[in-house]
């Protein structure tokens, strides 16, 4: 095993090496993308996980009961949770407060997503940046050479292509992840906000 992980961490920077000063900026932003998506992905599968029904949030509203988070652990359970620390007593701020609780809970859920796009379509950019420096040290090694020395030539054309494959590599998993995190928001945000008009009217 250890063999295989050093062959394979060989190959890594053999890689990243012949990629030319692109690759750096690339790995840095395929590591940052991806950390944010595993990071959305866990938050929303949480927010997904024993969901409270609609009753249920009304009887612990109604109660001044904080959910139990053995029991409860999805979006509409953290949305009793923090209307009832933030609740005043009176009705007409109460419903107040549950406006604006739902609006930031909302808010939150689409925290990062912006980031993760930005990241995703840079990428791609980087990788045309890696090609046009890569042609540049292709075209200054044929105007020393001229065009005998294919070996000379190889480096450059080698860097053009592997820094366009990578950013292209970065770029289409990322924008397809955005648009899937994208929707597990909306869908919470619809169900969020259903639940506060619903929870509104037993205040």
């Amino acid at each position: 095993m250890a063999e295989i992980l050093q062959v394979f961490y060989h190959q890594t920077l053999d890689y990243l090496q012949a990629g030319g000063p692109v690759m750096p900026p690339l790995a840095g932003i395929s590591l940052a993308m991806w950390l944010l998506i595993i990071n959305r992905a866990l938050f929303f599968r949480r927010l997904h996980r024993r969901s409270m029904p609609f009753r249920t949030a009304r009887d612990h509203l109604q109660a001044g009961r904080l959910p139990d988070r053995r029991e409860y652990s999805g979006a509409i359970a953290l949305l009793v949770t923090h209307f009832l620390q933030a609740r005043s007593g009176e009705r007409l701020l109460d419903r107040f407060i549950l406006e604006e609780t739902v609006q930031r809970l909302n808010r939150s859920l689409s925290d990062h997503l912006q980031i993760i796009g930005v990241l995703a379509a840079v990428a791609p950019l980087l990788g045309l940046l890696g090609t046009v420096t890569g042609m540049i040290a292709t075209f200054d090694i044929m105007a020393v050479f001229g065009t005998g020395n294919a070996k000379a030539m190889a480096g450059g054309i080698s860097e053009a292509l592997i820094t366009t494959q990578t950013g292209l590599l970065v770029a289409i998993p990322g924008l397809y992840m955005k648009g899937f995190l994208d929707r597990r928001a909306r869908n919470l945000q619809q169900r969020i906000t259903a639940a506060g008009l619903f929870l509104r009217r037993h205040l």
